[in-house]
């Protein structure tokens, strides 16, 4: 099989897991404006940009916040918070290193800020990437193709030859409108879109170079 030309992975929830702790972090904050953040809210805020997350959020909750506000907020804890430290999720690092021994280019897109990007980056290991792109980098993020196609352009490979790693369904949809290779690693509770291009794995437990290049 040939190699794909370059890898484009998606950070929270592929990387790290820190969907839990953005979801934590909006529940404690909510909770100070006396409202009760359920499990049943999960699907409306994960893996979406911070704009949609939070506007969802404020209108939801009815609390005395904007959007820009109620985000300021959770970006400063979550700071506060990826400062203390992650571990990397099964078979990320092992992965990273396999395709930086290969030559092959890599970059992270994400649909959160810069500063979250910046904040993480470190820990997750800069010198695997080539490039960064974060959800300040672009006019429209995810769901549009636009993250990854500025990420194929950085690069300058064309997007069907890439391979998109993502576990959220806006990022899979994506990663697809994009015109890659997608390697869904879905959270439990995303339903896969029926999209082309897309593959299905529990984990990146044990994911290779000859997988993606399988696909």
């Amino acid at each position: 099989m040939p190699e794909p030309t370059a890898v484009l992975f998606d950070m929270d929830g592929t990387l790290i897991d820190s969907e839990p702790v953005w979801f934590d972090t909006e529940v404690r904050l909510l909770a100070e404006f006396g409202f009760e953040l359920g499990p049943e809210h999960w699907g409306n805020v994960l893996g979406q940009p911070n704009e949609v997350s939070c506007k969802y959020l404020v209108e939801v909750s009815g609390i005395p916040l904007t959007w820009e506000e109620l985000n300021e907020r959770i970006e400063a804890a979550m700071v506060e918070q990826l400062a203390q430290g992650f571990e990397l999720l099964p078979g990320a690092k092992e992965l990273l290193a396999e395709l930086q021994a290969a030559g092959m280019p890599t970059a992270l897109v994400s649909a959160s800020s810069r500063q979250i990007v910046d904040a993480c980056i470190g820990a997750i290991g800069a010198d695997f990437f080539r490039h960064t792109v974060s959800g300040d980098d672009v006019a429209r993020s995810k769901p549009h193709p636009e993250p990854y196609l500025l990420a194929a352009r950085l690069l300058g490979v064309d997007p069907a030859e890439c391979v998109v790693i993502e576990d959220s369904r806006i990022g899979i949809t994506a990663g697809s409108a994009a015109g890659c290779r997608v390697l869904a690693v879905p959270h439990p509770t995303v339903e896969v879109p029926d999209l082309p291009r897309i593959t299905q794995a529990p984990s990146l437990d044990g994911v290779t170079l000859a997988h993606l290049s399988a696909l």
